[in-house]
């Protein structure tokens, strides 16, 4: 019986035994939900009294999601928040930079606007009458004014007042040889005629210029135009051409810069049978039309630094003046003295640049090249001139005048016309590669009256 006994476990007995064993398995089973729950970010927020894991899972999972969502949206938020404010940046800066563009046209505006003002009183229109101008010289060609024939011609220029009684500078071109009467046209209309052309230079000479003089201004007290410092003018300044464009459209106003300079040109009859060099000019974008030579180019401060004097008309928007440097001396003369006397050397010379000297293998960069006869198909160094009487001779290069060196900016035209005639002036040259002196006494060139 005993036996039996304890092979065989009564019925209470085992019913005790199942419901230990169902304790155990609920006590197991229970642990690793509490354990997940308490490893769970915030499991104060999961209801970690439930017994079901697969509850407890599925609400940390939905925590998660939300939390993730949410963070999305922040982000997509502040996508968009930053792209709208990108944009309304991008936007302010496009309406600043337009505005700022428009502040910077204005104010340019406004300074041309404010030049024409006050330089405009002394630019005046010069109305040429000729006769029997040389259907082929070379200048008329140059600026198109050819073909007169024998007629009457009428012309118009454009020249500029020196002073307040009446003395005007202006091209050669515009009273050529022939010229039988000029009148001049104020700004506000008023008319001189009878005008004296007191001087031009020739129609050989490098120099382009003439002066005229109205005898009586009739009470009238004429504005003069202030010069300035050409010498001091770089590529890029911005000028202001003003002048008569067309012959007809008077001060008329032109705005550019300064494109380039030591410009050298040549004048030269349509059947080639004559040529005239024009030297030292400055080039410019400022549109100089027909009409416009003899008027003023002037800085931004209204001070002049060139004179008009042609246009290239094979192209657009490219003009030449003459540095003003080059006729102050000139300009003085013509004040003390009244009559136009310009200093003379006598030679025919080139200014050097880099294609001269390798055309002429020169050892010197800058300078004023005498080239020989052979050379230039022509005498270089006038016999009796005062340069021939000083011993200067073909095949010199002229570095120096009074010490002052000859260069792209400054030419030797410019530092010649500083001194009157009879001054001496001492030339460093550069003769087969050695460096002598020669002092010249300058005479008086030729003139057309």
């Amino acid at each position: 019986m005993q036996d039996n006994a304890d092979e065989k476990p009564t019925k209470d007995a085992r019913t005790a035994e199942t419901t230990k064993e169902m304790d155990d398995d609920q006590s197991k089973r229970a642990k690793p939900e509490l354990l997940e729950a308490a490893a769970t970010p915030d499991n104060t927020a999961v209801p970690v009294a439930s017994k079901s894991g697969n509850f407890t899972q599925l609400m940390h999972h939905r925590k998660v999601t939300l939390t993730w969502a949410f963070g999305a949206i922040v982000v997509l938020a502040l996508g968009f928040g930053g792209g709208w404010l990108g944009a309304a940046a991008h936007h302010d800066n496009g309406t600043t930079n337009v505005t700022e563009q428009k502040v910077e046209l204005k104010g340019q505006a406004a300074v041309i606007s404010s030049i024409a003002k006050n330089v405009g009183p002394s630019v005046v229109s010069v109305d040429v009458t000729s006769q029997a101008a040389d259907a082929t010289s070379p200048i008329d060609s140059f600026f198109g004014m050819g073909g007169r024939g024998s007629q009457t011609q009428e012309d118009a220029g454009t020249g500029m007042i020196l002073t307040a009684d009446g003395l005007i500078m202006t091209n050669r071109h515009v009273v050529p040889d022939g010229t039988t009467s000029v009148s001049i046209t104020l700004s506000d209309g008023t008319v001189y005629n009878n005008v004296k052309v007191v001087g031009r230079t020739s129609d050989s000479d490098s120099l382009d210029v003439a002066f005229l003089q109205i005898p009586d201004t009739k009470g009238k007290t004429l504005t003069p135009v202030k010069l300035g410092d050409s010498a001091a003018v770089k590529v890029g300044d911005p000028v202001v051409a003003i002048g008569n464009a067309l012959g007809q459209f008077q001060n008329t106003v032109t705005s550019g810069i300064i494109s380039g300079y030591g410009r050298s040109l040549q004048a030269q009859a349509s059947d080639g049978s004559s040529s005239e060099n024009l030297d030292n000019l400055f080039q410019t974008d400022a549109a100089i039309n027909e009409g416009n030579s003899g008027g003023p180019l002037v800085d931004l401060d209204g001070e002049v630094i060139g004179m008009n004097t042609a246009l290239a008309s094979n192209s657009q928007s490219i003009g030449f003046a003459i540095p003003i440097n080059d006729l102050s001396g000139l300009i003085t003369s013509v004040e003390q003295t009244g009559k136009l006397q310009r200093p003379y050397m006598g030679v025919v010379y080139v200014p050097i640049t880099s294609d001269v000297k390798q055309q002429y293998s020169l050892g010197v960069n800058n300078g004023a090249y005498i080239p020989t006869s052979d050379q230039a198909g022509e005498t270089t160094v006038i016999s009796g001139s005062p340069a021939d009487q000083a011993g200067v001779q073909p095949g010199d290069v002229i570095t120096q005048v009074d010490g002052t060196n000859i260069d792209q900016t400054t030419s030797m035209a410019s530092l010649l016309n500083k001194h009157k005639v009879g001054d001496s002036v001492a030339l460093t040259i550069v003769r087969n590669g050695k460096t002598i002196t020669k002092n010249v006494t300058l005479g008086t060139a030729p003139t057309s009256n």
